[in-house]
């Protein structure tokens, strides 16, 4: 695993009751999002294994030369290259953040280009999740970030849960709540 990629683990590790302080109807969203595109993978255990693969993936996949990553259950593929540069700014800003909230420097800041950039470039990329087997599912597709106004974008929820949660607190979401009938 590298030193990016744990920094990232680490950091929601010890923030992990942040999923706790969620309401139940947020965490219920949460739970069916997840259980509905592990089904599409085929299954609970391919989707940990998906998951667990990209934790043990060295260099960090996102910095794949042909934008795709393979596991023995299934591929991910993506629009276009993202650079080391970008995806350790993406690291340092997830690292900076207590929130999957990126909030763009005010104009005039130093590092304010830089983030634009990086939202620019990262923000309409479409990732593609497929199993190996079509019997297995159809897979889905998810943004790396969804950009809430001109000043503020979030990681989308899926990226977060294949890039950057513990396996431990996936596993939460993933049996989350009883939904009250």
């Amino acid at each position: 695993m590298g030193f990016f990629l744990y920094g990232m683990i680490l950091r929601y590790e010890n923030n992990m009751t942040n999923y706790d302080s969620i309401d139940n109807d947020k965490r219920q969203v949460l739970k069916k999002q997840l259980i509905k595109n592990a089904t599409s993978l085929g299954g609970k255990n391919h989707f940990l294994s998906l998951i667990e693969a990209i934790r043990m993936a060295h260099p960090h996949p996102l910095m794949a030369k042909d934008a795709s990553f393979r596991f023995n259950k299934g591929s991910i593929k993506w629009e276009k290259v993202i650079f080391r540069e970008k995806v350790n700014l993406l690291i340092k800003l997830i690292n900076d953040n207590d929130s999957n909230t990126i909030l763009m420097p005010k104009k005039g800041d130093s590092n304010y280009k830089t983030i634009r950039n990086l939202i620019r470039t990262i923000g309409p990329i479409k990732f593609e999740v497929r199993p190996k087997n079509s019997k297995d599912g159809d897979g889905f597709i998810f943004n790396l970030i969804e950009i809430i106004d001109n000043n503020t974008c979030q990681l989308n929820f899926m990226f977060e849960v294949l890039f950057v949660l513990p396996i431990k607190l996936i596993k939460k979401i993933y049996i989350g709540p009883k939904e009250i009938i």
